[in-house]
């Protein structure tokens, strides 16, 4: 099974690491206690954590942005509705120092409170490093808004992880296959550079 390392759609730098602005800023997507779940099913890249741990300690030490999003949701049921506990952020972001604080119940952040797009762009920021859950759902979809929204975007497919999903007529898709489609779906669709938390750490 090909997982997000292995992906062909994975472009890492040709010099070992990526040119990244100064203030380039870490969005962090939804890394929520609630997708702990097993009811969520399989999922896949176990190491997704860990890499995003790595990332907030590297945007820390570089005094770089962080934006931290918060999925409230308001399907009835939902682990991850205000007031659950599954509602908290995972311990390895809880304690992050962050620049901004957005909650949304959709799937973009851009559609979120505060407005993310007018705080970026009031601090002059024009790239993001975007990692978190779903890598399918709410990493996809706000990559690709912020890609439109004319921002140079960057996605380390490994500080990521989603789950098997069940379409329509019954056809289900693997966690790891979703992963490489989002991977095909940025990169080749010119929304967003696909990368490993390895060549983003490296530049």
């Amino acid at each position: 099974m090909t997982g997000p390392e292995t992906s062909a759609a994975l472009v890492p730098s040709q010099d070992g690491g990526m040119r990244l602005a100064d203030n380039a800023a870490l969005i962090v997507i939804d890394v929520q206690q609630g997708f702990d779940d097993p009811a969520w099913g399989p999922r896949d890249n176990p190491d997704a954590e860990a890499n995003i741990g790595r990332l907030a300690a590297a945007w820390a030490d570089a005094s770089r942005p962080v934006v931290l999003v918060r999925h409230d949701s308001r399907t009835p049921g939902s682990p991850l509705a205000p007031g659950r506990p599954g509602n908290a952020l995972k311990p390895v972001v809880a304690g992050v120092t962050h620049d901004l604080f957005v909650t949304k119940h959709v799937n973009s952040a851009f559609y979120g409170d505060p407005d993310l797009d007018a705080w970026l762009r009031s601090q002059g920021i024009s790239e993001l490093v975007v990692c978190g859950i779903q890598t399918n759902m709410c990493v996809e979809t706000t990559a690709r808004m912020a890609g439109n929204l004319g921002y140079r975007v960057i996605v380390p497919l490994d500080a990521t992880h989603t789950f098997d999903l069940e379409g329509p007529g019954g056809l289900r898709l693997a966690a790891a296959d979703l992963a490489t489609a989002t991977a095909v779906n940025l990169a080749g669709g010119g929304f967003a550079e696909v990368v490993t938390t390895a060549d983003v750490l490296d530049g």
